[in-house]
């Protein structure tokens, strides 16, 4: 489930971001209006956080360019709550309205609300959770369970699960892998990436040398795979990632 964060306080925009992507949310940041109209216009989000009082093109403004080519549901931040500023947002077509400071708490169930109003709340479930009777993954309570028992991950290795998970059923090429879990200066690090591939199959497959869940596709990438037996594709070393 994509979000987009429209937000010109960098700190704020980052402890939003965070906290959003550990409950398994994707999460676009943008710092100005133009900006934020240009990442909604891109990627399509299934909700848009937006910030009122920014410099230049201000979330008023920003809200109503959106509506006028989107139905995207809009959450407004800001530290102005007087009752006319709630009646202007939700004229101009906003879901809801949260004054600053907030709760981080109740952002999540304004949030779940607001998806569960627009129809998007069940897809991001089915996103969120997988559950074939051996493996069970739950990125929304980051838990994962296998044959029972409850499965430890370190933060990277929950990560990686959880960017694969999402893309389930594509094949991830590396270098977006390494860009989305450990950042763009990592991008050639393929190496990396196969031993945290390994450390996750050790964890989660049955036999992890015969893979079923997190398959290769030699030379391109990595997929999670919704189908119970998936191809047996072995352990991939550095020259093959």
């Amino acid at each position: 489930m994509k979000l987009l964060i429209i937000e010109d306080d960098i700190t704020l925009n980052r402890l939003l971001a965070g906290h959003l992507q550990s409950l398994g949310y994707e999460v676009l940041s943008a710092s100005g209006g133009a900006e934020g109209l240009e990442l909604a216009e891109k990627a399509k989000p299934a909700l848009v956080i937006l910030d009122i009082m920014m410099p230049g093109m201000d979330g008023w403004q920003v809200c109503r360019r959106l509506r006028t080519t989107s139905t995207v549901p809009i959450l407004m931040l800001t530290a102005k709550g007087a009752q006319e500023d709630v009646l202007q947002g939700l004229e101009l077509g906003a879901d809801d309205y949260l004054k600053k400071p907030f709760d981080l708490r109740e952002l999540e169930l304004r949030i779940e609300a607001i998806l569960r109003r627009s129809g998007a709340g069940a897809m991001r479930d089915q996103k969120n959770v997988f559950d074939d009777g051996i493996l069970r993954i739950d990125l929304e309570r980051r838990q994962v369970v296998r044959r029972g028992q409850a499965v430890h991950l370190t933060p990277t290795e929950f990560r990686l699960l959880s960017y694969l998970m999402r893309q389930r059923g594509r094949v991830v090429p590396h270098q977006e892998l390494l860009t989305e879990v450990w950042g763009p200066e990592y991008v050639q690090d393929t190496a990396n990436l196969s031993v945290y591939v390994r450390y996750l199959r050790e964890k989660l497959e049955i036999v992890p040398g015969e893979p079923r869940y997190i398959c290769t596709e030699w030379g391109v990438g990595y997929r999670f795979d919704t189908l119970s037996g998936g191809s047996p594709d072995g352990l991939p070393g550095p020259a093959h990632t």
